[in-house]
């Protein structure tokens, strides 16, 4: 049986990350990841990326990226506060 299998689309975008202009390549589930976490958080996708930059063990910036959206998928996250409660 042949499998086809259909390349991975990275999608390679401009980032400004404190000071510094960067590119990043991720795939497109991943931006849209990023961009709902960083809506959930209340900040600016710019802002989660720095956190994202700041925080990286080891390895560049989009496998950092890669694993702090696997890690928020995982982890059970707190329920958001109702500011009006």
């Amino acid at each position: 049986m042949q499998r086809h299998l259909k390349k991975s689309l990275n999608h390679k975008r401009s980032v400004v990350i404190g000071r510094c202009k960067t590119s990043v390549s991720l795939e497109d589930a991943f931006w849209k990841a990023l961009k709902e976490i960083a809506r959930i958080r209340e900040m600016p996708p710019s802002d989660l990326l720095a956190k994202i930059d700041t925080e990286r063990q080891n390895g560049n910036l989009s496998s950092a990226i890669r694993v702090f959206v696997l890690n928020h998928y995982r982890v059970p996250q707190p329920p958001p506060i109702d500011p009006t409660a």
